[in-house]
C-alpha cells in the first residue's frame, strides 16, 4: 500500500534547477492535439482547454489514445496559442473561467506548457494543469507558480494495480502530490471508477485517507468509466481490452464518493 507519510518541513519543493527564463521566450514550439473553447468540467467556470500531444501512460480506459505520441499533434508556437487565447480572454474572465492545459500529458512538454501558463497569467486568466503527476519532476517551481489549480489524476492506489492499469509506477505521482501539498497548491483529485479494475473499496478507502491527510484537496471527482473513446482505439489499430466492461452502477459510484466524504472531502 502506498505510504501516507507527508514530507518533512525541510523537504525542498524544487524538482529541478529552475532557470526562470523559459516562459519569457517569445515563441516556444510545441505539439497540440486539439482545443476546446467552451470547456465546463476541467476547472472552474468556462475554460479554454488545450490538449497537448504526448503521454507516457497507457491507461487501459484512455479516451484519447490518439494523443499518446507527439506526431498525433500539430506543431505550433506558444505565441500562436497565446494569440488565440487572447481572443477569448475577456469572455473567460467574465465567465469566471480560464485556461486548462490537458492532454495527453502536458508535462511531456514542460517548456511549452510553462510558456502558455505564463502568458495566460499575464492576461489575468485563471490557470489549471491537468496531469497524472508521473512527470511531476518536469514541473519546476517557476512553472508551478503560474498554476492556480492542479487537476491530479490518481489512477489507482497500489503499485500493482497502478502499473496494471497504466504501465507506469505510482510512486512518482504520489511524490508530486506530496510536493503540491507542501506548496499548499489547490488540487482537484480525479479518480476514474472502472468495474473490475479500480473498484476495490479497501484501496479507494486508503486513497481517501491519503487525500485527506494532504490538506490541499479542494474536491474529489469520482468519474464513472465509459467507452466513448473506444472507436479511437480501433482507429489507431489498438486492442481495447475493456470492450465488455460495463460502467459502474450509480449505487457503487455514490458509495465510492461516500468514502471520500466520510474523510471530510468534497466529492462529486
Amino acid at each position: 500500500m502506498a505510504s501516507t507519510d507527508l514530507p518533512t518541513a525541510g523537504w525542498s519543493t524544487s524538482a529541478r534547477r529552475p532557470s526562470g527564463l523559459r516562459a519569457v521566450r517569445p515563441a516556444i514550439r510545441g505539439w497540440v492535439h486539439s482545443v476546446e473553447t467552451g470547456g465546463a468540467v476541467d476547472g472552474p467556470g468556462i475554460r479554454y482547454v488545450l490538449f497537448l500531444a504526448g503521454c507516457l501512460l497507457r491507461c487501459r480506459y484512455c479516451h484519447n489514445p490518439d494523443s499518446w505520441h507527439m506526431h498525433h499533434g500539430r506543431p505550433i508556437t506558444s505565441k500562436e496559442v497565446l494569440d488565440d487565447i487572447a481572443g477569448y480572454a475577456k469572455f473567460l474572465i467574465h465567465a469566471k473561467g480560464g485556461v486548462t492545459l490537458s492532454g495527453g500529458e502536458p508535462l511531456v512538454q514542460p517548456d511549452f506548457t510553462h510558456a502558455i501558463l505564463r502568458g495566460s497569467k499575464e492576461m489575468g486568466l485563471h490557470t489549471a494543469l491537468d496531469t497524472a503527476g508521473h512527470l511531476g519532476l518536469h514541473a519546476d517551481d517557476h512553472l508551478l507558480a503560474d498554476v492556480d489549480l492542479v487537476l491530479l489524476d490518481i489512477k489507482a492506489f497500489t503499485e500493482t494495480s497502478h502499473h496494471d492499469l497504466t504501465g507506469v509506477a505510482l510512486a512518482p505521482t504520489l511524490a508530486f502530490a506530496e510536493r503540491l501539498a507542501v506548496m499548499k497548491k489547490p488540487v482537484w483529485l480525479r479518480y476514474v471508477l472502472v468495474p473490475g479494475l479500480t473498484d476495490r473499496l479497501d484501496e479507494i478507502a486508503a486513497l481517501a485517507d491519503y487525500a485527506a491527510k494532504l490538506g490541499n484537496i479542494e474536491r474529489v471527482d469520482v468519474l464513472p468509466f465509459h467507452k466513448l473513446g473506444e472507436f479511437k482505439w480501433a482507429a489507431e489499430g489498438l486492442a481495447y481490452t475493456l470492450a465488455d466492461t460495463p460502467p459502474p452502477s450509480p449505487d457503487l459510484t455514490e458509495r465510492v464518493r461516500g468514502l471520500f466524504r466520510t474523510r471530510g472531502l468534497v466529492a462529486d
